[in-house]
């Protein structure tokens, strides 16, 4: 399952760079769940052309993510903006000042991204 997440993320922040082909087949598998013999019977090609492709399609993005870590920044932007809403939850009930001074951190952080 944690594959199959990950994908998904790697897709949707990369999916344009790959052909139009790559991206049908590779939703096929990713999003619509069907097998590589449904989709190498669909496409007229072998089973293992499909995985091949699979295969490809993945290390493409990977290496993507790691030139670029949009999918890692964005992991990060939004811890960022969980712990500014617990952050804003606790100074509603206090005014303190570290609370005010870790959010002005922490958004200050998120503008640097």
């Amino acid at each position: 399952m944690e594959k199959i997440v990950r994908q998904g993320q790697l897709y949707d922040f990369y999916g344009e760079l790959l052909t139009e082909h790559q991206k049908k087949i590779y939703e096929d598998v990713v999003f619509n769940d069907l097998s590589l013999s449904e989709i190498a019977a669909e496409q007229g090609i072998s089973r293992q052309g499909v995985y091949d492709l699979i295969r490809r399609c993945d290390r493409t993005l990977e290496e993507y993510e790691e030139k670029l870590h949009l999918v890692e920044k964005f992991g990060k932007t939004k811890e960022m903006v969980e712990e500014i809403r617990r952050l804003a939850a606790q100074y509603r009930l206090s005014a303190d000042e570290k609370l005010i001074g870790r959010i002005d951190e922490i958004a200050g952080e998120i503008l640097d991204l």
